[in-house]
């Protein structure tokens, strides 16, 4: 991309701030969403600041379970508006699934509490415990933030910062996936999490004209100049294209500028950025565009958002003007080279999206095979695309992907076949409705997580999991059916369930992959405590892509770096070992730089 174009699409506007052509004309709904990582929340929050310095009363919501507004704005959200207090006029909100699923329930409960007795009362809350109940409850609440003019029509736009894409598809599809299911004969009249849908169809009905109207709702579409980020929100447009969001918006997040006293890996960088939105995807490069600038400091706080939108402050003095403390080298092969030593089992990458999970999990992966191990590589997530990270196969690896899709077929096509067998007619035609139910979807894929599991006992088996709030519905439905085998079996037999593996640190290594931001590893340490809770301690933590642990000169980046310093150091008080994963210059694709990386040794050109 030339330098005059650049410019064009970074500073059009005000010499202190950038127009951004998503904003002009913008309805009341506005959604963003893309693969994790690329700044949907900064560009929400930001976008929030914006419309509420003209006045607008706006309702920042978060759709995704792990969300971070509270932590960029320095406050406690939950399940309930909140307001601001630095800004007037905003209020925030954030679906938290624990408490819509305690409200959810509690709603399905009451009108029968003193009804029935206490066991059918302990056995419904049971059947409202799983993660099936989880998804309802949470896209209930969705629900209403697009029907409910009573409850928020005093706002005059609503603003949602959603999950990583694969969640988010998800989210945006149920309107029309329940409408189908009520409208074809689905039961929802049991008791159980199906149980509350009935009343809701009118609503699931406005809420699929709400989202396919472009003078009701805008689809933003947030990227990074990567090619995996842009080839994301391109197949996203496609998937909500076919529901009826057919128009969007593109924003090229984190661009680098131009500065004096660049250096080679600044140079390479935006060579990078540049390549990757000259190809940017035919279905989305006819989209309106906006690119915004990295800035030297990190988007944390109203004061740092209100810059988001301008272009990038050059960063002023010389190298002697910035701190000279850099962290101490600490390369991933210290970590491959101990899971290697203490031989076959279960590694799972998780952590925020966005943060290189992908990237990490395969580097480590084709170390392991190109040692000579046997070794899979699977993801759990739907937005993840492991074979573009390799460009290739690699001897000794297999690479794998839980599909949903074929998950659910296969889950469908088995529980037809065993439990479908000896039923009569009328009784199989009731199964099969049963499982078109979209709750049959996370069942379906915890089944196929729970094979992958079962596989590390004999060979190295290496996760990308999803981002962190969707990876947590995965745990949950594994603790779900941890307690079903428990309390069934009791003391009558030994069994190993998933969660027990998961527990086991001779079986399963954790690694929380983060970045030296503060978002990112305020996110990783909420990731650490849940995972605690649950019985599950990480093995370590990777900083991946460190602006630091590269040693920059140039200005820009040794401010840039000075702020990763302080996150480095609290991400080596929390864990006991730590590897920094270095910014490259070139992206670490295909097996040979992945296993440079992994090997830690230095980039070449």
């Amino acid at each position: 991309m030339s330098k005059t174009l650049r410019q064009e699409q970074t500073v059009t506007g005000t010499p202190d701030h950038a127009r951004m052509r998503f904003l002009e004309h913008l309805p009341r709904f506005v959604f963003f969403t893309g693969k994790g990582g690329v700044g949907k929340t900064s560009v929400a929050c930001a976008t929030a600041l914006e419309l509420t310095a003209s006045g607008r009363r706006v309702l920042l919501v978060s759709t995704d379970p792990a969300s971070n507004i509270g932590q960029v704005f320095g406050i406690v959200i939950g399940n309930v508006v909140t307001g601001v207090p630095s800004v007037l006029g905003l209020s925030a909100l954030e679906i938290d699934p624990e408490q819509a699923v305690a409200d959810y329930r509690e709603r399905m409960i009451a009108p029968v509490r003193g009804l029935l007795p206490d066991d059918e009362i302990a056995a419904l809350t049971e059947s409202l415990s799983g993660s099936c109940t989880t998804e309802i409850a949470s896209f209930d609440e969705f629900t209403g933030l697009l029907t409910d003019d009573a409850g928020y029509g005093g706002f005059d736009h609503i603003l949602f910062d959603t999950a990583p894409t694969g969640h988010t598809i998800r989210l945006l599809q149920l309107p029309g996936s329940w409408t189908e299911y009520l409208t074809t004969g689905g039961d929802a009249s049991c008791l159980g999490p199906l149980s509350g849908l009935e009343k809701q169809k009118t609503a699931y009905a406005d809420a699929v004209r709400a989202l396919t109207d472009p003078s009701r709702t805008r689809l933003v579409l947030v990227s990074r100049a990567q090619p995996s980020a842009l080839n994301e929100i391109d197949r996203t447009f496609a998937e909500l294209a076919a529901i009826g969001m057919s128009e969007g918006y593109v924003v090229i997040n984190g661009i680098l500028p131009e500065v004096a006293g660049d250096e080679p890996i600044a140079t390479a960088v935006r060579a990078r950025e540049d390549a990757a939105i000259a190809a940017i995807p035919p279905r989305i490069a006819g989209l309106p565009r906006d690119l915004i600038q990295l800035q030297p400091a990190n988007m944390v706080g109203a004061e740092a958002l209100a810059t988001l939108f301008a272009p990038a402050a050059r960063a002023a003095g010389s190298r002697g003007d910035q701190p000279t403390d850099t962290p101490s080298d600490a390369p991933l092969v210290m970590l491959v080279d101990q899971i290697e030593r203490d031989g076959p089992g279960l590694v799972m990458c998780m952590g925020k999206g966005g943060v290189g999970k992908t990237t990490i999990a395969a580097a480590i992966a084709v170390a392991l095979a190109h040692r000579g191990h046997d070794v899979l590589l699977t993801t759990t997530d739907p937005a993840a695309h492991l074979t573009e990270t390799l460009a290739g196969d690699v001897e000794h690896l297999t690479v794998s992907r839980i599909d949903p899709e074929d998950a659910v077929q296969r889950y469908r096509a088995h529980a037809m076949a065993t439990k479908g067998k000896g039923l009569d007619e009328e009784e199989r035609a009731a199964l099969e409705e049963d499982l078109r139910s979209p709750c049959t979807d996370e069942v379906a894929v915890f089944h196929e997580f729970s094979r992958a599991i079962h596989e590390s006992r004999r060979r190295f088996v290496i996760i990308d999991t999803a981002p962190t709030g969707h990876t947590l519905l995965l745990l949950d439905a594994a603790g779900s059916y941890h307690r079903d085998i428990t309390r069934q079996i009791g003391g009558k037999a030994t069994f190993v369930t998933p969660l027990m593996r998961l527990q086991d640190p001779e079986r399963t290594k954790v690694l929380l992959v983060t970045l030296a931001e503060t978002t990112p590893v305020l996110e990783a340490e909420g990731l650490q405590h849940d995972l605690e809770r649950a019985g599950i301690h990480p093995w370590a933590w990777v900083v991946n892509n460190s602006i630091a642990a590269a040693h920059p000169r140039s200005s820009f980046l040794a401010l840039r770096a000075s702020h990763e310093a302080e996150q480095i150091a609290r991400v080596r008080q929390t864990a006991s070992r730590v590897a920094l994963v270095p910014l490259l210059e070139r992206e670490p694709i295909g097996a040979s730089r992945l296993l440079t990386l992994a090997e830690g040794v230095r980039d070449e050109p």
